[in-house]
């Protein structure tokens, strides 16, 4: 307890003086002053400006401070010892003794007086600005002898009558202290726990009014006086209607009931709002409302997308934004857009460069997930070892080399969005085991941990290969393969939709277009030639054609001979392999020339073959069997 917590103020010396020896017994450090009445007032708010927490005093002194201050006053009040040492001091008196003094001081005093041969005459006050009055009373009525606080024997001696002060004794006196002590702990206990929830309310974003049962502000916190324009001083302790119109809190007031989540316009701002009562013993002492700026929150919306975008866990691309005028195209969009509607695994088989990543993209931006992280991981892109840390995370010492502190795995990652596993067809059978119980248990458990996190993950999953041979030759688990294929789409290659060629030769022009700005479109006969082409690539190869034909071109129209040539130099579309002759046949037929001529060129290379066609080497391996050359 500081010093300066609690002053003693007496009214006069001689109680200063027992103050100061009981504090001393009773060993509480109390600052002890003198000032009587108004001079008591002074020294009051003097040692309030000082720090001081607590004030005791007695009688009309401490009334007046009680008056004049905003801390806790604690009144020695007069005890029956007190009386009774005050009448045994006045025994040899004569005549009626008047006693000042409130009710519960001198109840029952008369019938003690008689025991000291003492006749009383009980002056009962219901307040100290009564005592003056009461002992001009007694003076009219002839009592010559006054006994009570400081103002009833003040006003006695003024009016030339005997005054005797009844004293607070030692007992009063620290039954005070003690009181005073309780007041400041539970003070600044009660402080500390108001700064902790001001502290809470000024900190969080939503803006909260509270009001009282008479529709009074009793508190707002700094994101409502932003929201509102006000200011704390200016609307505490007045009437909400008359400072927040449309707040509905007197209708709280009156109903009892909480409204949640409701829409408010305020001005130009537009809020969602809450409104509680609240209660106490089932009766509305009052009503509180929070208020959240829907500009706001559409703010961290775009940081925390800003902040998903630095780390590359975002879809770029929307259903609406894949470019087609194929029918068996848009078919495909209006499925992929049925199958964003729901949380279905989905399955999304196609050659490779058909988009399977861009639909991929588009079905998570048009579901419910579109605001949570969009993660994509290629299964034939790393080693087993490496995708397994990659994809279920690892504990710190999971192994040599393993990041300090541990590591979230993709699957943590895209919690609450969407995860995109490409080339599934390529994961190893003893990954596809983990894979397939995570799916089912919605659960994962990191490298070299003893316990599962539970995980909120829609998964798109995409392959270039045939599954069902896969499940047929063991390659690819038949439980997982159903638990994938929920939701199946079948993205159709670019030969299957031959109208879209010139529609995205002209985007990609414009994308490109920079690249060389002297550049501005396709003659019709290049058009034509670009369409007659097989592309095994599909879409990417159709895209890296056109940047290729815009860096080469000297001309502002890109002609059909300048993609002739780009097409000369495609092995599999030599010189002496015209287009004409290279779409002859059917297109197994077509397919086979093209892998046998790149086959050949690439000195039986299995890998290097595989990369140039766009497709993985299990998948040439099986083309190059039916072939009968592997």
């Amino acid at each position: 307890m500081k010093k300066q917590e609690i002053v003693f103020i007496a009214p006069y010396d001689k109680l200063a003086g027992l103050v100061e020896e009981v504090c001393l017994e009773i060993k509480l450090p109390v600052r002890v002053l003198v000032g009587n009445l108004e001079e008591g007032v002074r020294v009051a708010r003097q040692v309030v400006g000082e720090g001081a927490e607590v004030i005791i005093s007695r009688g009309g002194t401490a009334s007046l401070i009680m008056q004049a201050v905003d801390v806790p006053v604690v009144e020695v009040h007069v005890t029956s010892f007190d009386i009774l040492n005050c009448f045994s001091q006045l025994q040899n008196l004569t005549g009626t003794i008047g006693l000042v003094g409130f009710g519960n001081v001198v109840y029952g005093c008369e019938n003690i007086g008689r025991i000291f041969g003492l006749k009383l005459k009980q002056l009962t006050i219901g307040c100290i600005d009564e005592a003056e009055a009461k002992v001009a009373e007694a003076a009219q009525a002839g009592i010559r002898h006054i006994i009570g606080d400081t103002i009833a024997v003040n006003k006695a001696r003024e009016l030339g009558l005997n005054g005797y002060l009844v004293e607070s004794g030692k007992e009063a006196i620290a039954k005070a202290v003690f009181e005073a002590q309780r007041v400041a702990l539970v003070r600044r206990q009660e402080r500390e726990k108001a700064e902790r929830i001001k502290i809470i309310l000024d900190s969080i974003n939503d803006g909260l009014i509270a009001i009282d049962e008479q529709e009074r502000i009793t508190m707002i916190n700094p994101a409502a006086e932003r929201i509102f324009g006000l200011r704390t001083d200016q609307v505490i302790g007045k009437q909400v209607k008359d400072v927040i119109p449309n707040t509905k809190l007197p209708e709280i007031l009156k109903s009892g009931e909480a409204e949640v989540g409701e829409i408010q316009d305020i001005g130009s701002t537009r809020i969602a709002t809450s409104r509680i009562p609240i209660m106490v013993k089932n009766e509305v002492v009052g009503a509180i409302a929070t208020f959240q700026d829907i500009t706001e929150l559409q703010h961290y919306e775009q940081i925390i997308r800003s902040k998903l975008h630095k780390k590359g866990l975002v879809a770029r691309t929307k259903l609406e934004q894949i470019i087609t005028a194929s029918p068996l195209m848009q078919d495909t969009l209006a499925k992929a857009r049925k199958f964003a509607a729901v949380e279905s695994t989905v399955l999304i088989t196609g050659e490779s460069g058909t988009g399977k990543e861009l639909i991929a993209q588009g079905i998570h931006n048009a579901s419910q997930r579109k605001n949570g992280p969009f993660v994509a991981v290629n299964c034939a892109a790393m080693p087993e070892n490496l995708l397994e840390s990659e994809l279920f995370g690892y504990e710190e010492g999971a192994f040599t080399g393993a990041r300090k502190g541990g590591k979230q795995g993709l699957f943590e990652l895209a919690h609450k969005g969407t995860l995109f596993l490409d080339e599934i067809g390529e994961m190893p059978l003893a990954l596809q085991s983990r894979l397939l119980r995570v799916l089912q248990e919605k659960e994962v458990m990191r490298l070299g941990a003893d316990y599962l996190i539970p995980v909120d993950v829609r998964v798109v999953a995409a392959t270039n290969r045939d599954l069902y041979e896969s499940v047929a030759e063991g390659n690819f688990r038949q439980d997982l393969f159903y638990r994938l294929n929920i939701l199946n789409l079948q993205l159709p290659s670019l030969r299957e939709r031959k109208g879209d060629i010139p529609v995205l030769a002209k985007y990609f022009l414009n994308k490109f277009q920079h690249l060389n700005p002297l550049v501005t479109g396709f003659a019709p006969e290049a058009l034509e030639v670009l369409s007659n082409y097989a592309y095994p690539g599909n879409v990417r190869e159709l895209e890296n054609m056109v940047e290729k034909l815009v860096i080469l071109s000297a001309e502002e129209i890109i002609s059909a001979a300048a993609v002739e040539n780009v097409l000369a130099e495609i092995p599999w579309r030599s010189s002496r392999i015209s287009g004409q002759i290279m779409l002859e046949g059917t297109l197994q037929e077509i397919e086979s020339r093209i892998i046998l001529q790149v086959w050949e060129e690439e000195h039986h290379n299995q890998s290097a073959a595989a990369r140039r066609l766009g497709i993985d080497r299990s998948t040439l391996w099986r083309k190059l069997q039916q072939l009968g050359v592997a």
